[in-house]
């Protein structure tokens, strides 16, 4: 694994802690991108999932099934804790750490990373750098019979090159990069 996209990883991570950290309570029963998610649900699916990778990743285990999971009263604090077990697997060059591509936690954090930011209005500052390896690694790996309705990935979406990389990623992962809260058909529910 190289180091740059631990890099890219860890960088990433980090952005996806401070959208966390910028979610307001006030703020949990909005529409997200992620039609099947309200802000509330996709906290708890983002510091889920990376409590799961963590535990994977790390040779430990996760109990339960990370969909089901419910963030405490410190989503950030919790994502941030999973993320430096993410990556300091990476960086120790762990072998369980060897079987899950960086490219799939980018594509993860940088796209769920994007639904929260758009959704609670802030800025999405996601760059290039972490986008086109996850763009790239889905483009690898997702295959048609995911996608579409009752699918975990939503049909590819369209995107200029005005998106740039990462809403050439989001459209790919099935969102409209130009997604507001005004343009969702109603409050998302799990």
């Amino acid at each position: 694994m190289e180091a740059s996209e631990i890099d890219q990883l860890e960088s990433a991570l980090r952005r996806t802690e401070a959208i966390l950290a910028g979610v307001s309570a006030d703020q949990a029963g909005l529409p997200t991108p992620c039609a099947d998610y309200d802000v509330a649900r996709l906290v708890d699916h983002l510091v889920g999932w990376a409590s799961s990778f963590a535990a994977r990743v790390t040779g430990s285990t996760f109990e339960g099934d990370p969909n089901d999971f419910r963030a405490g009263a410190d989503p950030a604090g919790e994502f941030r804790a999973a993320a430096r077990s993410i990556v300091g697997a990476y960086r120790s060059g762990r072998p369980e750490a060897e079987k899950l591509p960086v490219g799939m936690l980018l594509m993860e954090y940088v796209g769920h990373g994007w639904d929260l930011a758009t959704a609670t209005g802030q800025p999405v500052t996601f760059t290039a750098a972490e986008a086109e390896p996850a763009l790239r690694t889905g483009r690898e790996m997702l295959k048609s019979e995911y996608r579409g309705p009752g699918q975990a990935f939503g049909l590819e979406a369209e995107a200029d090159e005005a998106a740039g990389s990462v809403g050439r990623l989001v459209a790919f992962l099935g969102r409209s990069p130009g997604w507001t809260p005004e343009s969702s058909p109603g409050p998302a529910g799990p």
